[in-house]
């Protein structure tokens, strides 16, 4: 028996949160808010035509925007509420619900590595505590040779970036890059927000 990631004890309390969740995002897309600013890193780190694994994927808003811009995506999510809303909003990306701490997508007919992992929106920190570094990694299976990682998550959640540090490294990878922002500002020692890039060490 698995052990419920905290996204699905938070949606167990309170089973409102999944919609409240999509429809948030929905008007802040209505209102014209800019809702891109992952995929625009995700995009300049790959070649026209990538293949994107969108890990913990919500109701799609990150892996539409790489898809629009001619990727072949393939998101997963542990809540089906979420995945139903990408399906619903987002038409083209494969959407598919499951744990990331158990991702196996060859065994779901999805055999082709990726050049791209992107675990935006905090993902990491909503995991089941304690499966961090299975699910580093996961990605790392899943990657396709010279293939990256980018994850960004803040601090103050339960996660410190120190630990995250650890479980790169227990996963196999190694962080390239640190960032502040997705929109590359430089990570400090005193920063709230950690975007990484990681490859195969």
């Amino acid at each position: 028996m698995r052990e419920p990631s905290q996204w699905e004890q938070i949606t167990a309390a309170n089973p409102n949160h999944s919609t409240w969740y999509v429809e948030r995002f929905r008007a802040m897309a209505a209102q014209g808010a800019d809702l891109d600013g992952e995929a625009r890193l995700a995009d300049a780190m790959v070649p026209r035509g990538a293949r994107i694994l969108d890990a913990g994927c919500g109701p799609g808003r990150v892996g539409a925007a790489l898809a629009s811009r001619g990727h072949t995506v393939v998101g997963v999510d542990v809540d089906p509420v979420l995945v139903e809303a990408a399906r619903a909003d987002h038409p083209g990306p494969t959407w598919l619900v499951g744990d990331l701490a158990e991702l196996d997508l060859p065994s779901r007919d999805i055999p082709e590595p990726f050049d791209l992992v992107v675990c935006a929106g905090n993902v990491m920190t909503f995991l089941a505590p304690g499966s961090e570094a299975e699910v580093l990694r996961r990605f790392r299976a899943h990657l396709a040779p010279g293939g990256r990682a980018v994850v960004g998550f803040g601090a103050g959640r339960g996660y410190p970036f120190e630990r995250f540090d650890a479980d790169v490294g227990a996963a196999g990878l190694a962080i390239d890059v640190r960032l502040a922002t997705w929109d590359l500002r430089p990570f400090t020692a005193s920063g709230d927000f950690l975007v990484a890039v990681l490859s195969a060490a």
